[in-house]
């Protein structure tokens, strides 16, 4: 074989590797996104503004290589600290990526906080994907109004965004979401791969116990008090077999607190006769079992940490582990 017909072929084998930061408001469906493109649940998903905390990494393997998709808080106006150390995990997240991929909100207009994502993301515009998603909540008659408006928006913030890098999707129903995956690969580097090809996320058992605990929790009290709570996984415990029977999953044994601001939080958590705590508990020990081989045997609780939102040190802690 001549030298010009080895290059060829090396070139056609070349894998790609690319991380790729998954930006947008809050609520434009993110989580659902990167759970859909890699195939497992990564990333908890809530109608709670802003429930993503930290910089999740979801890994999809495939013929072409890997992406890791960095999920990041969504991408909102406030000059509170809590939203501060959001946005630092965003935009850091940004900043180390090869790749952007921008979600945005076909049932939403552009707004203010478009407006500055996409002044944030116009220097990288060259390795950005935007992605129109949610379609599937629009009427067939309203659809092509709307993503009409949303590309108008684009072609005008973000002029270094070509149009056939703007896929319009359902990350609920899954459609246009091979197209986009298909792009992002096309667009990515070529590199050895950055974890083996068994994983899908990175993340420990720990953070992905108390981020499932979280999830059933703010959804139960979403009215109440979504942001003013998080979980603190105390310690883990592999136990033995019951009774020595062969062929049951091993167990594990999970002690974590929910943690709220105020002493008068706690009862909202708690419920009356325990009944919120409870549900809370079975429906993570439930979604746990789904995730991990082992079957999860959760002791949960609640107690009081007062004003940690205003807490540095637990900021660092909870939001960037």
């Amino acid at each position: 074989m001549c030298e010009a017909q080895q290059t060829a072929g090396s070139l056609m084998n070349a894998k790609k590797a690319a991380f790729a930061a998954v930006v947008g408001r809050p609520s434009v469906g993110k989580s659902t996104l990167m759970n859909r493109l890699c195939g497992e649940k990564v990333a908890i998903v809530s109608a709670v503004p802003q429930t993503t905390r930290n910089a999740i990494r979801g890994i999809v393997n495939r013929e072409q290589g890997q992406i890791v998709f960095v999920d990041t808080p969504g991408r909102h106006s406030s000059g509170k600290k809590f939203n501060k150390k959001l946005m630092e995990v965003s935009l850091r997240a940004v900043n180390e990526s090869d790749l952007v991929l921008y979600v945005l909100d076909a049932s939403r207009p552009p707004g203010a906080e478009e407006r500055a994502i996409a002044e944030l993301l116009a220097p990288l515009a060259e390795r950005t994907i935007a992605a129109i998603n949610k379609v599937d909540m629009l009427k067939e008659d309203s659809r092509d109004a709307a993503c009409s408006g949303i590309r108008e928006f684009l072609k005008e913030r973000l002029p270094g965004l070509a149009a056939d890098r703007c896929f319009e999707i359902s990350a609920k129903h899954n459609e246009g979401v091979d197209a986009l995956l298909a792009a992002l690969y096309a667009m990515a580097p070529e590199g050895e791969p950055f974890y083996g090809g068994e994983y899908y996320t990175d993340q420990e058992v720990d953070f992905r116990v108390a981020e499932i605990i979280r999830e059933q929790a703010i959804n139960r009290l979403r009215q109440e008090l979504p942001h003013s709570l998080y979980v603190k996984v105390a310690d883990t415990e592999f136990l033995p077999e019951k009774d020595g029977a062969p062929g049951t999953r091993q167990r594990l044994r999970v002690r974590a607190f929910i943690i709220v601001e105020r002493e008068s939080q706690k009862g909202m958590v708690v419920g009356k006769g325990g009944e919120m705590i409870k549900a809370i508990r079975l429906a993570a020990q439930k979604d746990l079992g789904r995730i991990f081989d082992w079957k999860i045997e959760l002791d949960l609780r609640v107690k009081t940490g007062k004003d940690w939102r205003h807490n540095d040190s637990t900021l660092r802690r909870i939001i960037e582990r």
